[in-house]
């Protein structure tokens, strides 16, 4: 077993000061009301063009994210190295619209794999669709409305970024991930990354899907194509979160009358989240799991699962991942206890990943309890500290 409450381990790399600005930062983010506040004046401040960057990145930024480029997150990987946690390195870039931005983007996200290549602690690249990818052109096409002719180019340039970030990846030998979208754009995305994982999956498993848990047809869906995987010789390979736009998810279901495709409460998700992770535990040698996850009971019960079937805490094709300056107390522990532990790193001018810092504050006030643990295992360790 792990103790995901060793705040020794969890904290070892912070000292005081940058123990009590965390739980400063916590308490702020523990604040519905603040968090709203906020995000409204930092939405109103881009659309007019005010400054915004004095204040997050002393804050926020430098809590949540790398820097402001590659290169810039050389300390926070060598630090977390040193842990034997590793990086995922994540340009995070969303809402764009533009061809241009979506070729920058690529660019970057090239730029990530080619560092990954000669660096021991960065194990995978990422890319988010909609970084690459026009929201309302995925949503077109899922709904499979006529597209035009200038729609058709636009989606075969979309395609080709996909194949072009995933040909380079293979050939550098790095796995590489691709995130998760909404219900409404996700079918697409799906056709696209399996399109990769039949092409370049067949050796080793280097393309992942990433598969929201409380989506109640997903467990369905990993085992449906992991039996077609087998069918075709290649490896299934996916990234298992929770789900990330829960109340978004909700609201269109109302508003176009349809039912919602997420589950309606948290022990339905729980159960399909711990369920897909046996699952792929149970299928280990053709199947690789990220379990990404800031949830303890999810992460013992892997930890469980590992060990009733006998592999090794870090074979290849097991892996936990955390977010950058999140739940240390799980991806510390889990690295001292020789476990394979990732840390997504976001990265880019403090101007581009505001929205990402904004979905971070919000799902980090609607998720019950996070921030209350995060708050707990702070004091926790301040208080040992002072012995």
């Amino acid at each position: 077993m792990v103790d995901f409450e060793n705040t020794e381990i969890a904290f070892r790399q912070k000292n005081k000061n940058q123990l009590r600005k965390a739980y400063w930062l916590f308490r702020m983010l523990a604040s519905p009301t603040l968090v709203k506040v906020g995000s409204f004046f930092t939405r109103t401040a881009i659309k007019t063009r005010l400054p915004v960057s004095w204040a997050l990145k002393p804050t926020v930024f430098n809590h949540f994210c790398g820097g402001e480029a590659i290169d810039a997150c050389d300390p926070v990987i060598q630090k977390l190295g040193e842990a034997n946690v590793q990086t995922i390195l994540d340009y995070s870039a969303e809402g764009k619209e533009s061809d241009a931005d979506f070729d920058y983007t690529r660019e970057q996200i090239i730029a990530t794999i080619d560092k990954a290549k000669g660096e021991p602690n960065i194990p995978y690249a990422v890319f988010k669709p909609t970084g690459v990818a026009r929201f309302a052109l995925l949503e077109k096409v899922q709904e499979g409305d006529s597209l035009t002719q200038a729609e058709q180019l636009e989606f075969g340039r979309v395609r080709e970024r996909f194949h072009t970030i995933c040909e380079h990846a293979v050939k550098q030998g790095v796995p590489v991930m691709i995130d998760s979208e909404e219900s409404w754009i996700q079918t697409v995305v799906d056709e696209l990354v399996e399109e990769l994982m039949f092409r370049y999956n067949e050796k080793e498993p280097l393309v992942f899907n990433t598969l929201q848990m409380y989506r109640h047809d997903r467990l369905e869906y990993l085992k449906d194509f992991t039996k077609r995987a087998r069918q075709n010789g290649v490896y299934s390979a996916f990234k298992l979160v929770r789900g990330a736009y829960m109340e978004k998810e909700r609201a269109r279901a109302a508003k176009h009358g349809y039912p919602s495709p997420i589950y309606p409460d948290k022990p339905g998700t729980d159960q399909a989240y711990n369920d897909a992770v046996s699952f792929c535990l149970d299928n280990i040698k053709d199947v690789a799991v990220c379990v990404g996850t800031h949830n303890e009971l999810s992460c013992e019960r892997a930890v469980e699962k590992i060990a009733a079937i006998g592999i090794e805490a870090d074979h290849p094709h097991v892996s936990f991942a955390q977010l950058l300056g999140m739940s240390d107390h799980i991806s510390y522990n889990l690295a001292a206890a020789g476990y394979n532990v990732c840390k997504y790193v976001p990265y880019g001018p403090v101007k581009t990943v505001i929205p990402y810092l904004i979905r971070r504050a919000e799902e980090n006030t609607s998720v019950a309890g996070q921030t209350g643990r995060e708050l707990f295992l702070l004091r926790k360790e301040l208080k040992r500290r002072k012995k």
